[in-house]
């Protein structure tokens, strides 16, 4: 074999190595795009969180046409964020017995489901995301789970299967969606609105005066050395 074909064989060995792994890749991959899935902003205990369900696909390739999501019990605050094409629709719940949030503020109905509806059907094949916002609970126990109904123009998928000890979410035909809530970091501050509101905090009116006072001093200087270097010069011309 001539130094050319075997360069040339190599190329193709390659070529083929990297498409046998893009598509074993596609094939691990897909089982990903097959569910209803959830992605947090933070899994942190306590913390206020936006979740991003993802639909990306039809029931048996029925275009999707609502999506409700059960909100587990230990979440007591909910705010769904508006879609455009989407209609927002919450069932609530009384909360027996009673809850206290971090607050102090006793709870006694929450939202139990969350149900986003379209006279626009989603066709099969296209990616659409509903956001909730929540409070997660302050405990770190175990994992939340959100059974899901992606109902389309023809059937619905149920998204509601939780593994049991032992079993993987992989093993899962239909897997809820859901994450584990992770331990707070010492020191951390989980109310980001409280945080916002001491970073947007209005500067003492003495910090300011002080800081205008020192930037017109400033300027009058500059301004008065350049009006005697003006002056110079133009005595210099006469």
């Amino acid at each position: 074999m001539r130094r050319d074909d075997r360069g040339l064989t190599r190329i193709r060995a390659l070529r083929i190595g990297a498409v046998a792994a893009a598509v074993g890749a596609a094939g691990l991959a897909s089982p990903a795009y097959a569910h209803v899935t959830v992605t947090p902003s933070t899994t942190t205990a306590g913390a206020h969180a936006i979740l991003a369900f993802s639909v990306a696909h039809g029931c048996a390739k029925s275009p999707t046409t609502a999506i409700t999501i059960q909100i587990p019990a230990r979440i007591t605050s909910v705010t769904p964020t508006r879609t455009a094409l989407w209609e927002v629709t919450m069932k609530t719940e009384k909360v027996d017995p009673p809850a206290v949030d971090a607050h102090g503020n006793r709870i006694v109905e929450r939202v139990g489901s969350v149900t986003f509806s379209t006279g626009t059907p989603l066709p099969d094949g296209y990616r659409e995301v509903f956001e909730l916002a929540v409070q997660l609970p302050e405990d770190t126990g175990g994992k939340l789970v959100f059974p899901t109904i992606q109902t389309c123009v023809t059937g619905e998928s149920a998204w509601t299967e939780v593994p049991q000890d032992g079993q993987d979410v992989p093993e899962l035909e239909s897997p809820a969606p859901g994450f584990v809530l992770s331990a707070p970091d010492a020191g951390t501050n989980h109310h980001a609105v409280a945080g916002n509101a001491r970073l947007a905090a209005p500067v003492p009116a003495s910090e300011t005066v002080d800081g205008i006072t020192l930037a017109a001093l400033v300027t009058g200087l500059v301004g008065s050395v350049l009006g005697g270097v003006a002056l110079f010069r133009q005595r210099r011309r006469t």
